[in-house]
């Protein structure tokens, strides 16, 4: 009896150290797991900070003429705009850089700190387009763009007269300037142009409107009109063609019989003239 009671103590104390055994494994997975996870966690943490954090933090805000973001600006031929570049939330005096496009504007130096402003004046049709940004001295990726849109009417030119001749090759340039951009159409005489497929050819660019006449007849002489009809008004330009006679091509041997004609004529009257200066002999008769 006593000896049972003693192997089952044995048992007990076996089957505790067993279960002590595997929750100690347990408890040193989890322990394993966790710090794991939290090494992770924490080499990811350091990542993102090393990546996204500059090395000096910037939260200052440009604007131009109270606006935070690029835009568009309308203007006119001849106007003038004023462009007004502020910092927001600076902690500190803050230098601003002006930019026309990719070159540099020079400013005063009373006209750098915190607030910055330039003028565009005469402004003129070329100007379409032309960007204008401020940066932040100390952080060039902090910016603001303005891109003037220059609106006007059509504006055209071109060669106005132009002599060919019947069978050759013609092109009528129209160079046009809009904005917006304008409709083209071509005319002769005041009539809608009628294009032949194999006589005429149309060509258009964002800067021209060409006309391509083959093989010009003389029903092709006339006078010729380049439209462009916009939202503001409508312009023509005028292209006066003239058709010529094609000159009559002179055979390869003409000149050649010609100058053989010629010879014709010359030679017997040099041939008179040696007979006549000649010198002669008087012969006496003997009889």
């Amino acid at each position: 009896m006593h000896n049972r009671q003693k192997e089952g103590s044995q048992t007990k104390v076996q089957n505790q150290l067993h279960y002590f055994s595997l929750s100690r494994s347990y408890f040193n997975s989890l322990k394993m797991a966790w710090n794991s996870s939290v090494v992770m966690q924490m080499g990811r943490f350091l990542l993102l900070v090393i990546l996204f954090l500059p090395r000096e933090m910037t939260s200052s805000v440009l604007t131009v003429n109270g606006k935070t973001e690029n835009y568009i600006l309308d203007t006119t031929p001849g106007s003038q705009v004023s462009l007004i570049c502020a910092v927001q939330n600076h902690t500190r005096e803050e230098e601003l850089l002006w930019y026309r496009e990719e070159g540099r504007v020079d400013l005063k130096s009373g006209n750098k700190i915190n607030s910055s402003s330039v003028c565009v004046s005469s402004i003129s049709e070329n100007d379409n387009g032309i960007s204008f940004t401020c940066r932040l001295g100390r952080d060039p990726s902090v910016s603001i763009s303005v891109a003037l849109n220059v609106i006007f009417p059509p504006l055209l030119s071109g060669n106005n007269f132009q002599t060919v001749e019947e069978g050759s090759n013609v092109k009528l340039v129209c160079s046009v300037k809009a904005n917006p951009q304008a409709q083209m159409m071509w005319y002769k005489n005041s009539s809608l142009l009628d294009l032949e497929k194999s006589h005429h050819q149309i060509q258009q660019t964002s800067e021209s409107f060409q006309l391509s006449i083959t093989k010009v007849e003389k029903s092709d002489n006339g006078t010729y009109s380049c439209t462009a009809k916009s939202s503001l008004q409508t312009e023509s330009l005028d292209f006066h063609l003239i058709v010529k006679d094609e000159k009559a091509e002179i055979p390869s041997n003409t000149e050649r019989v010609l100058h053989q004609d010629l010879q014709s004529y010359v030679v017997p009257s040099v041939f008179i003239a040696i007979i006549k200066f000649t010198p002669v002999t008087p012969v006496s008769l003997i009889t």
